[in-house]
């Protein structure tokens, strides 16, 4: 007599595609994406029929900053090093028409940010930096004189009044080739 051959018994599989798309779900809603958060700066709104103003700026009003492709800092055509744009910066938004090098007043204030197409983004994002905080520090010290409370805690309204004061305007030009001359 012949032995019968015992065949292997099936996995049943017809569940499976079942259970890999509850597992794709689930790992799906669970998993957290980290987003980039860029610099934070508000633009003004584009609008597409707007015409070239001319404004007439005094000079004296602008602290003209570049950096240049080998990421030397120069205000006002003069070498400095970073450690010293913060200072800068705050002596020029507080001159209130002292000193005929800087501005006329907080409100007539203008920074000019320049960068060079070689300008390292670290470089860009330090400069950066040392003038929001110069500026932040100049709004934080009005708020503590007037109000007697850092900027940050001021409610909204005493905010906004410590920002028509001392208004954030630094301009910032695209990116051009101005080489590595230092002027």
């Amino acid at each position: 007599m012949a032995k019968k051959k015992r065949e292997a018994p099936e996995i049943n599989a017809s569940s499976m595609a079942d259970i890999a798309f509850l597992l794709l779900i689930f790992f799906l809603v669970t998993t957290t994406m980290d987003v980039d958060k860029g610099i934070v700066a508000t633009l003004p709104p584009w609008t597409p029929d707007q015409e070239d103003v001319e404004v007439d700026i005094n000079a004296r009003n602008v602290l003209e900053i570049l950096v240049n492709a080998k990421d030397q800092l120069l205000v006002e055509g003069e070498v400095m090093d970073i450690s010293q744009l913060k200072a800068e910066t705050i002596k020029h938004i507080t001159n209130n028409g002292r000193d005929e090098n800087y501005s006329d007043s907080p409100t007539k204030a203008i920074v000019s940010l320049k960068n060079d197409k070689g300008t390292s983004y670290g470089r860009y994002i330090s400069v950066y930096n040392e003038l929001r905080a110069g500026y932040n520090q100049v709004r934080n010290d009005h708020a503590m004189n007037t109000f007697g409370k850092a900027y940050d805690d001021l409610e909204k309204a005493q905010q906004k009044e410590v920002r028509a004061i001392y208004p954030l305007k630094l301009s910032e030009a695209e990116p051009k080739d101005y080489g590595s001359a230092t002027k």
